[in-house]
């Protein structure tokens, strides 16, 4: 696990605060590409139904990202089935990056949380969820 890696499943589990995650996640010298991909696979994997990724919680981390509800990469996401929506928020203009970055490490951090309070609950062998 990388030093992005790590930052980003302390914020999940709140080890550490998020705004302060997404500021040393966002750095002067951040990869977009990279941390975009990162999420992208960190919040299909997190999700638990995987027939259309689409589930309550993550609609409920939709709904509750601390940005304005009318940003462009909220609305891609509340008006598009998941699989779609990331495909075009990975071809948004570069001035909404860190938007679609806040909303990508935010939805991880809930749909993370869902699941280690359900399927992970009793152990589930996660090194990541395991973090000191």
């Amino acid at each position: 696990m990388d030093q992005k890696e790590l930052i980003i499943n302390k914020i999940a589990q709140d080890k550490i605060d998020f705004h302060l995650g997404l500021h040393l996640l966002l750095d002067d010298n951040y990869n977009f590409e990279q941390l975009f991909s990162t999420l992208h696979n960190y919040i299909f994997n997190s999700i638990p139904e995987k027939s259309d990724y689409n589930s309550e919680t993550y609609q409920k981390a939709i709904n509750s990202i601390p940005l304005r509800q009318t940003f462009t990469s909220i609305e891609i996401l509340k008006r598009f089935s998941p699989k779609i929506a990331f495909y075009k928020l990975a071809s948004l203009p570069e001035n909404e990056n860190k938007k679609t970055i806040t909303c990508l490490l935010w939805i991880f951090k809930i749909t993370d949380t869902e699941r280690r309070n359900t399927e992970c609950k009793n152990g589930c062998g996660h090194f990541w969820h395991e973090l000191e």
